[in-house]
């Protein structure tokens, strides 16, 4: 088994944040990955060179770390046949992933800024008000199972977007919701359409589903709309899309690119994610559901708009759809958690004013961080969201992997946009969140400055 450099560089993490030289904080992780299982007996690791690179470290970090794991046993060195993993019994295959998204969720909390996950940072004030209104309310006569949602959030919802309560799903969040439709309607070599780049947690599960992937391009300035087209013509067995406040570009497609987009579905089912609608800056746009309502199961969440940590999504759609998708649930979990379903449904009454508020922090924040990039790196690239969460920013020369690996040991953590495109492209590309506050966003972009001016100076920086 060869490790790429990519699935490598993914799995290390944060691993250049801590104190002491960077080769023993790269052996410390390579030790950790090799003691849990991450890396398997007889694996083949980078060569120095590659991994150094990759690192945008010096090559001499790379071999000292190699170095100390060869005096441990734990990694083998031989003259033309590289560096692996040394043979042991192999642990228990578990099932995981790489994906830089998931992984810094994973790690400990330390002094490193996290602008890799674009949430709510704290939870506000309105969330403990509406627990306590529901338990107020009371849960009487309730055995607790409810695969398709708690009635009085199935009907809070369909009540705000004037539809049938039984279109309506609840998921836990819209990850789950995801990982549902996939498992239902998508099987091994069924072709999926995504955008290039898309959110990544999308890519995840239908690689999970062993999807076959079929890209459409989605730059700065949008969607291709005529790519989509074509591709939808190819009869997929699905198509997912993130047409409003896209993640991570910010940009929206027009109302008539999304009549055009439900003409051309036929056959196919459109996943419409609506995670990020609600934080637009200007009058949001009719779902693509309203086009074509028989073959479109639209997301929906509050992780955006209100918390993360309120774990509660939704999926609207044809009601066939609808109870396949229950049934799905009810193998996976019996249903969401009630309390978070009855404190939902008090918010979901209240989701328009939420969203204005919301949306004028973003907007605040967003220009904050715009001022600041054209200050302090002017050279990179980067069109002003329509709304959502980021900004989609190409750096001038270079790539954005290793560029991430020198900002992580200024103390700025920051996705690549490879880890969002499905080809693999968008090397040059970073997402960057706008949701912390003013004094943090201008901390992390003095950061990513000084990261960005060694990385420029180029090999005569690496040190090791």
């Amino acid at each position: 088994m060869r490790v790429s450099l990519e699935e490598l560089r993914s799995r290390l993490g944060r691993w250049s944040a801590g104190r002491g030289p960077l080769s023993v904080l790269l052996a410390a992780r390579l030790r950790q990955m090799i003691d849990d299982g991450e890396l398997v007996p007889d694996a083949v690791l980078p060569p120095d060179r590659t991994l150094a690179a990759g690192l945008s470290v010096g090559r001499t970090t790379v071999v000292a770390a190699y170095d100390l794991l060869a005096q441990e046993g734990r990694i083998v060195r031989r003259q033309g046949s590289g560096t692996r993993v040394a043979p042991a019994p192999a642990p228990l295959r578990r099932r995981d992933t790489a994906n830089p998204l998931f992984r810094h969720l994973l790690e400990p909390a330390d002094h490193v800024i996290q602008l890799v996950c674009a949430a709510p940072d704290a939870m506000p004030a309105v969330v403990a008000d509406a627990y306590a209104t529901a338990l107020r309310r009371g849960i009487t006569d309730d055995i607790g199972y409810h695969p398709a949602g708690h009635p009085r959030l199935r009907a809070a919802l369909a009540e705000r977007y004037a539809v049938d309560p039984a279109t309506v799903l609840v998921t836990t969040g819209a990850q789950q919701a995801l990982s549902l439709i996939a498992s239902a309607l998508v099987a091994p070599g069924d072709r999926v359409v995504v955008e290039a780049p898309t959110y990544p947690g999308a890519l995840e599960v239908f690689r999970d589903a062993a999807a076959v992937l079929r890209p459409v391009p989605t730059t700065m300035d949008g969607l291709d709309v005529g790519a989509l087209v074509r591709a939808l013509g190819e009869r997929p067995a699905l198509a997912y899309l993130v047409p409003t406040n896209h993640n991570p570009t910010g940009t929206s497609v027009s109302d008539l690119a999304r009549r055009r987009i439900a003409a051309a579905a036929a056959g196919t089912v459109i996943v419409e994610d609506e995670a990020l609608a609600d934080l637009g800056f200007t009058e949001p746009l009719p779902a693509i559901s309203r086009y074509a309502p028989d073959r479109v199961l639209t997301i929906g969440s509050l992780a955006k708009t209100v918390w993360g940590g309120l774990r509660i999504g939704w999926v609207r759609g044809p009601e066939p759809l609808i109870r396949r998708l229950a049934r799905a649930k009810a193998v996976h979990d019996l249903g969401t958690d009630v309390p978070a379903q009855l404190a939902a449904a008090e918010l979901v009454s209240t989701l328009d004013d939420l969203r204005a508020q919301r949306a004028a922090l973003l907007r605040h924040r967003h220009d904050h961080l715009c001022a600041l990039l054209r200050d302090l790196l002017p050279t990179w690239r980067f069109r002003p969201a329509d709304g959502g969460q980021t900004l989609w920013v190409e750096l001038p020369h270079g790539d954005g992997n290793s560029y991430a690996q020198t900002a992580l040991r200024h103390g700025v953590a920051v996705l690549s946009g490879t880890t969002l495109d499905p080809n693999g492209d968008s090397a040059r590309f970073l997402r960057i969140p706008f949701l912390s506050p003013p004094d943090v966003l201008t901390d992390a972009t003095q950061r990513l400055a000084s990261a960005w001016r060694e990385y420029a100076a180029g090999p005569r920086s690496l040190v090791g």
